[in-house]
């Protein structure tokens, strides 16, 4: 049954497009019978003829993939774009470096390995960027004698 003309005539009433216009398959005789706009609106009032809901774009598929990243995942190298040290700044790789290194210091100066004299020349140094990490300074405690062989 033809209810093109119906149809178009309740997608002008309902501000939507053809194809957001529902018409119940069970009364297309009553729909067709409609002839003017006021034939149309009052099978709108009476649910025979809806406008359909507007298809939206899911947020799922995003916020379980924000979910992952959070979590750390998905940070290979096929997704990393830039140089080797782009995603992390200057600032926080120095943090990374002298966070641990600091603490090695003042946990052998509380041990009695080192002296207090001997702790403030070695995190001098580490200030300065001479040690790249704990394993460095360590060597270079045991070159200088402060360390005994373990």
């Amino acid at each position: 049954m033809d209810v093109s003309y119906q149809r178009r005539v309740a997608a002008s009433i309902l501000k939507c497009g053809l194809n957001r216009v529902w018409i119940n398959p069970d009364h297309l005789d009553d729909v067709a019978d409609a002839i003017t706009r006021e034939d149309i609106k009052e099978l709108i009032d009476r649910n025979l003829i809806q406008k359909k809901q507007k298809k939206g774009i899911s947020k799922g598929r995003a916020r379980h993939l924000a979910a992952q990243k959070k979590k750390g995942r998905r940070k290979g190298p096929g997704s990393r774009k830039g140089k080797k040290h782009a995603e992390i700044s200057k600032k926080e790789r120095w943090m990374n470096t002298i966070r641990p290194i600091r603490g090695m210091l003042k946990e052998l100066r509380d041990e009695g390995k080192i002296n207090k004299h001997e702790y403030r020349r070695y995190y001098r140094r580490a200030k300065g960027g001479v040690y790249k990490s704990k394993a460095h300074l360590h060597l270079h405690l045991k070159a200088d004698g402060h360390l005994k062989e373990e």
